[in-house]
C-alpha cells in the first residue's frame, strides 16, 4: 500500500530522527527542494547513518528523493543512498524514458558493486512538468524498477506560467493530475498525487484528498506528520484489494510463515512471491484498521 509519501528534509538530524515513529507506508529522505546546495553532502552523510539504523523506523518503506539530472548532482545522490535499508529511489522532474533508463543503468551497476539483489531498488517518477505529462505512460514502462508515478503539481504549474491558488487549481491541473492514474494504471504500477500545501486546513486537505482518491490515485504526498492519519482514513483498501490480499496470503502463508511448500508460485495466471506477500498483508492490515477505526467512531457516536 502506497497511500502516504512523506518527505523528510534530510539536511537536519532532528527531522532524520522524527522520521523514525511516522506510520507512513513510505518515509523519504529529501535531498532536492528542501535541501540547499551547500547542505547536500550533509544531507547525504545524514542519510547514510539513518539507513544503517533502517529497523528502527515504522514505516515499511524507505525512499530517498535525488536531485534530477539538469541538477548535474544524480550520480552523486545514487552513490550516497544506494545503501542497505533503501527500497526506492524518487526520480524528480522526470521528462521522459531515457531519464529512467539511465537511472536504471546506475542502480543495476551499484547493486552489482555492493552485492545487492539485482532491480531491487525501486524507481518513483515525478512528473512535474508539460513533457513529464506527455510522456508519462512511457515513463511508466521504461523500466520494471517503476512502480509509481508521482504527480509534481507546483512544478508543473511552474511549467505551465499558472498561478497556484491552493485549494483553487482544479481547472489548470485537470487534464495532468487526470491522465497521470490513467498512465499509471495503463502500465501496471501505482500513482500518488501531489501535496497538499496549507499545513492548518485539514478539511481542505480531506477534501482534495477525496478527489485524489477518486481519479485514481492510490495514495498522496505529504510535508507533515500531522496529514498521516486523515490521508489513511481515506485511502482504504477496496473490496478487490481485499480480495486479492487474501487469496495471496492463502496461498503462500505455509511457504513464506512455516517454511512448507514453495516461496514463489502462480496465482491466476500471474507468479507471486514475497514481495507480493508483504503487499497482501500491508492490505489486510489497513483493511482491518479501518475497520477497527470505523468501529471506534461509531462507538463514541452512540455514547454522545
Amino acid at each position: 500500500m502506497f497511500r502516504s509519501l512523506i518527505f523528510v528534509p534530510s539536511n537536519s538530524e532532528k527531522y532524520i530522527n522524527k522520521a523514525k515513529t511516522l506510520n507512513a507506508d513510505i518515509v523519504c529522505f529529501d535531498l532536492e527542494d528542501s535541501v540547499p546546495n551547500n547542505q547536500k553532502d550533509l544531507a547525504r552523510q545524514l542519510i547514510k547513518s539513518a539507513l544503517t539504523a533502517r529497523t528502527t523506523y515504522l514505516a515499511r518503506n524507505v525512499y530517498a528523493r535525488i536531485n534530477s539530472f539538469d541538477s548535474g548532482m544524480t550520480s552523486d545522490d545514487l552513490k550516497a543512498v544506494v545503501q542497505k535499508g533503501i527500497d526506492g529511489i524518487i526520480l524528480p522532474k522526470v521528462g521522459n524514458d531515457e531519464e529512467v533508463s539511465e537511472v536504471d543503468r546506475i542502480l543495476l551497476t551499484l547493486e552489482q558493486e555492493k552485492g545487492f539483489q539485482e532491480k531491487s531498488i525501486k524507481i518513483a517518477a515525478s512528473i512535474e512538468s508539460a513533457k513529464g505529462v506527455v510522456n508519462s505512460y512511457s515513463i511508466a514502462k521504461a523500466s520494471d524498477r517503476v512502480n509509481m508515478l508521482v504527480f509534481g503539481i507546483f512544478d508543473f504549474l511552474y511549467d505551465m506560467h499558472l498561478d497556484y491558488e491552493e485549494g483553487n487549481n482544479e481547472f489548470e491541473c485537470i487534464y495532468a493530475r487526470s491522465k497521470i492514474p490513467v498512465d499509471a494504471r495503463a502500465a501496471g504500477v501505482e500513482a500518488i498525487d501531489g501535496i497538499w500545501q496549507k499545513l492548518d486546513d485539514a478539511e481542505g486537505l480531506m477534501k482534495d484528498t477525496i478527489i485524489a482518491k477518486r481519479l485514481g490515485y492510490s495514495g498522496k504526498s505529504l510535508i507533515h506528520p500531522n496529514q498521516i492519519e486523515a490521508v489513511h482514513a481515506i485511502f482504504v483498501p477496496s473490496t478487490n484489494e481485499i480480495e486479492w490480499a487474501t487469496k495471496v496470503v492463502n496461498a503462500l502463508d505455509e511457504a513464506l510463515v512455516n517454511g512448507k511448500g514453495k516461496g514463489a508460485i502462480r496465482l491466476e495466471g500471474k507468479m507471486i512471491d514475497a514481495v507480493h506477500y508483504k503487499q497482501a498483508k500491508a492490505i489486510l492490515d489497513g483493511a482491518n484498521k479501518s475497520k477497527f477505526h470505523n468501529l471506534q467512531n461509531t462507538k463514541t457516536q452512540g455514547e454522545h
